[in-house]
């Protein structure tokens, strides 16, 4: 019932789905990134549009594990090189994962039951993977362990959208522990590694799976992205006013007295804050959306509210719907650039406290 929520679109999330299709030879399958909670839009809580995929992506082991408990039970794929602790967990929730640890093998080979793993291969993003040089011994490694099934091969493209002479080195790079690895045990189930710029600017790098993340979402993953997929953006986050007031010039507005009204002042309270993910960085002279038009934020953002002028918006009444970002008028990638970073975490930090409410229409 709270006046703040995120309307997520899953019409527009399926066009997405349908639009990246549209780029993949036949053969190539998805495996949608479903990591921070689907980029903070929630759609990893909806198992009927997961079961629409026969694997799917996540970050961390505890993500998949979740999407077990909701009943998803095709393939899941851990990205990020897991911690010893985590394994039973692993075991449980039936998780294949991405390893590049000698360590974690050595763990996870004192194990009776199967687990499977794609061998993360480093060919420059410099967080994990093993050495393409490694390749065959580290096959070697895990086949001494006959519960360790090694199913697929991956890397990750550090700068798919700003550097295509470093990106073709990561590819070859890449391309020559694949061809170590077939050559050590034949067929491999999955080969991947394009996330969402590589996607779409690396067609010769799509192997036979690929593994987008923020064009699912319909937004920008890169520069010039949008002029080569067409997207339609997933969600909208929204409020409502919930106080008006007139204050007189000289008012004091938020934490500080950061903002000391001119003139006489229309306010408006909105309650979205900080402890929801709004950025403190909007705080004197970020806008919203109210009535169709942009008004200013003044005073600080607050942990579970901000204040806005309102003052030149005629018949402006409480209750009235705010628009933090609509996809048009103002965009999550402008809110991003106001707060001095990326939409990715504009999107991914919205809290909990937000509900998520799922249209289609």
């Amino acid at each position: 019932m709270r006046p703040t929520l995120m309307e997520v679109n899953l019409d527009n999330f399926k066009y997405n789905i349908n639009s990246i299709k549209s780029k993949l030879s036949s053969g190539v399958k998805i495996m949608p990134v479903m990591k921070a909670n689907a980029y903070g839009t929630y759609i990893n809580t909806r198992l009927d549009i997961l079961n629409e995929f026969d694997i799917i992506a996540v970050a961390i082991v505890d993500e998949g594990v979740n999407l077990r408990k909701i009943g998803y039970e095709k393939e899941i794929f851990v990205l990020n090189q897991p911690a010893e602790e985590e394994i039973e967990q692993i075991v449980e929730g039936n998780l294949t994962i991405g390893i590049s640890s000698t360590k974690f093998v050595e763990a996870l080979g004192k194990r009776e039951e199967v687990v499977k793993v794609h061998l993360e291969i480093g060919t420059g993003m410099g967080r994990t993977g093993i050495h393409p040089d490694r390749t065959e011994e580290y096959i070697e490694l895990i086949q001494n362990y006959e519960n360790i099934k090694i199913e697929g091969i991956y890397t990750h493209m550090s700068c798919a959208d700003t550097d295509d002479e470093y990106t073709k080195k990561q590819i070859k790079s890449f391309e020559k522990a694949v061809k170590i690895a077939k050559n050590k045990m034949g067929h491999l189930k999955y080969i991947h590694s394009c996330a969402s710029n590589g996607l779409v600017n690396f067609p010769e790098a799509h192997y036979n799976l690929v593994r987008p993340g923020m064009i699912l979402y319909g937004y920008e993953s890169g520069e010039d992205i949008l002029s080569k997929i067409h997207l339609k953006p997933v969600c909208k986050l929204k409020s409502k006013i919930t106080l008006l007031k007139t204050v007189k010039a000289g008012t004091s507005i938020g934490y500080a007295r950061s903002f000391v009204t001119q003139k006489q002042t229309v306010v408006a309270t909105i309650p979205i804050g900080y402890a929801d993910g709004l950025r403190r960085d909007l705080s004197n002279g970020g806008e919203v959306l109210i009535c169709g038009q942009k008004v200013t934020i003044i005073g600080k953002v607050c942990m579970d509210g901000f204040m806005a002028d309102v003052t030149d918006l005629q018949d402006v009444k409480v209750g009235d719907d705010v628009c933090i970002w609509d996809n048009e008028n103002l965009t999550l990638e402008q809110i991003a650039q106001k707060c001095h970073t990326i939409n990715y975490e504009i999107m991914s930090t919205i809290s909990n406290r937000v509900p998520r409410v799922f249209v289609e229409k």
